[in-house]
């Protein structure tokens, strides 16, 4: 058993092992104070069948950890002549079943060592980017305490092409470090004649306590079962799953024999599992009982719930698991089309729809509302803090409803490539409608012609995002005069995405607005230099939108 910490949990543990008559050899780092480590042996010099070990540093991913390992295994096999398997422990884990069962199993499987052993090849879960490398590499720097210096060193050995022979025979395998070897591998691996040679290539392999053993003992066992006894659970960083009082019933599922890593103050573990052991069970481990809570749970963590934001992923940019959490539609030009669009979108679908949200003045929620659904703050500047949040905040609080809103040249152009990003947005532009107001208005010509420019400049920036490559987002994108030939198909086809495709028809439109002398403003434009385009090929003289077309004489087809 391997201790560092928490002395008075691995006595607990260490006590349970020896009254089931399993010997137990403990090696306590050497970076613990020597007055500790006295009044932890003194605690156990009652028990006959406990050993200690030489004392060796053990940092993390460091040779301490095999040396440490090495030197128990050595007081194991020479003190206890009588046992058949050595099993590796740390002071955090803890016994899920009686002893009696594991003996009874190690019984039934006496030629058996389980110890997770692959091939770097086959290994899926190293984390860190080094796989084949850490055993070709050298790796003098700690990881934890020296970063900076092993990563310049592994650059530098990537630079020069340095390579590290692997001693002949050897063929590098990884795995779990928590083993449960027979007598027979374990002592070939210790009295190995070359075990200078393996040890001195290990010392500066990356991580050796999970590729030593792992490695020589496929050169001497006769029956490998490429799996721990120990249930040890990590996350996507590669940290391992501690293990609390809530987590009992998961425990108890796996049916392993060992779990690691348990929290100190698990009392509530301690005492279920070191208590009075029930009726025997003659169950093999099986740790995919619960391997699918463990994937739920690394999903919820890295991908979360679509459109929220939580604190372990929000500072990071495409971690997100869908930029916001339902769908919303977002509709330009329209309203400057359309002396009555809201309303008449409102009736038509059924959806909650917003003013100019993004306008400069203020968030315009529907009917006027200072305060929406959560909080949310008509203030400009408070939506201009962050108005990918804002956005965001308005979809998730009121998923379950279609949030509909107008957007423009006027308006705050932070949140495009949000919009245009979003596979949730549904964006339907009228480009060059917003002319529509500035013709309607009575500004000296030479203020409309500066502001024309300046509005078409940021709608045709705006709309280069909406057709980018990287727009996931659904866009129709009308110009005015194509629009306004056909609008009643253009809104029909607008309402059925909202609303999803249905046989019925529109049977009312929106009030256009009266666009008599509207060419004539685009030609006076064009007359005083500026070149208005975004509109489409408005004829000067325009004809009425409306007017009946000519009846066609009837034909019959044979």
């Amino acid at each position: 058993m391997l201790i560092h910490s928490a002395f008075n949990r691995a006595e607990q543990v260490i006590r349970h092992w020896s009254a089931a008559g399993s010997p137990v050899v403990v090696h306590v780092d050497k970076a613990v104070n020597d007055e500790k480590f006295k009044s932890f042996v003194s605690k156990l010099r009652d028990l006959e069948t406990v050993r200690f070990s030489e004392r060796h540093r053990c940092g993390w991913g460091t040779w301490g950890l095999v040396a440490a390992t090495q030197s128990g295994s050595e007081v194991m096999l020479k003190e206890f002549p009588d046992v058949t398997h050595v099993y590796l422990a740390s002071g955090s884990c803890l016994p899920l079943r009686p002893v009696a069962e594991l003996t009874d199993y190690l019984r039934q499987h006496p030629r058996t060592d389980f110890i997770e052993s692959a091939t770097t090849a086959d290994v899926p879960w190293t984390v860190g980017g080094l796989d084949q490398e850490r055993f070709t590499l050298r790796f003098p720097f700690s990881w934890k305490k020296q970063r900076r210096l092993f990563d310049w060193y592994v650059d530098f050995q990537r630079r020069i092409k340095f390579r590290r022979k692997i001693p002949e025979g050897l063929v590098p395998h990884m795995g779990s470090q928590w083993w449960c070897l027979t007598r027979q591998t374990l002592s070939a691996i210790l009295e190995d004649p070359e075990r200078e040679t393996y040890d001195r290539y290990f010392k500066k392999v990356w991580i050796p306590d999970e590729s030593y053993f792992q490695t020589l003992a496929r050169l001497y066992s006769p029956n490998i079962e490429s799996r721990s006894l120990t249930l040890s659970k990590f996350d996507f960083q590669g940290k391992p799953h501690i293990f609390y009082d809530d987590h009992l019933q998961l425990l108890r599922r796996s049916d392993c024999f060992v779990a690691r890593k348990i929290w100190p103050h698990a009392d509530r573990l301690y005492d279920t599992f070191l208590g009075p052991a029930s009726e025997l069970r003659a169950n093999e481990p099986n740790p995919g009982k619960i391997d699918r809570i463990f994937a739920r749970a690394v999903d919820r963590r890295t991908r979360g719930r679509p459109g929220l934001y939580m604190h372990s992923r929000f500072p990071n940019d495409d971690w997100e698991n869908g930029v916001t959490a339902s769908q919303f539609s977002v509709f330009e030009g329209f309203s400057d089309l359309f002396e009555d669009f809201n309303p008449w979108l409102a009736k038509a679908t059924g959806a909650r729809v917003h003013g100019h949200l993004f306008a400069p003045d203020k968030a315009w929620f529907e009917g006027g509302q200072s305060t929406f659904v959560g909080g949310l703050s008509d203030s400009a500047e408070l939506r201009d803090y962050s108005p990918r949040s804002f956005l965001r905040s308005l979809v998730w609080n009121t998923r379950g409803e279609r949030q509909c809103f107008e957007f423009g040249p006027l308006d705050n152009q932070a949140i495009s490539w949000d919009l245009a990003r979003d596979s949730n947005a549904q964006i339907s532009v009228i480009s060059g409608a917003w002319a529509v107001p500035l013709f309607k208005s009575n500004r000296n010509f030479a203020d409309l012609r500066e502001e024309a420019a300046r509005l078409q400049k940021i709608e045709s920036e705006h709309l280069d995002i909406l057709r980018s490559i990287y727009t996931k987002s659904k866009v129709r994108i009308w110009t005015m005069a194509d629009f306004i030939e056909s609008p009643m198909e253009a809104l029909q086809t607008v309402v059925d995405e909202i609303t999803g495709k249905s046989l019925r028809r529109l049977n009312e439109a929106p009030r256009m607005a009266d666009l008599t002398g509207f060419g004539q403003f685009l030609q006076n434009l064009k007359n005083q230099g500026m070149h208005p385009y975004l509109m489409g090929d408005f004829p000067v003289e325009s004809a009425p939108v409306n007017a009946p077309r000519p009846k066609r004489k009837p034909y019959l087809v044979r």
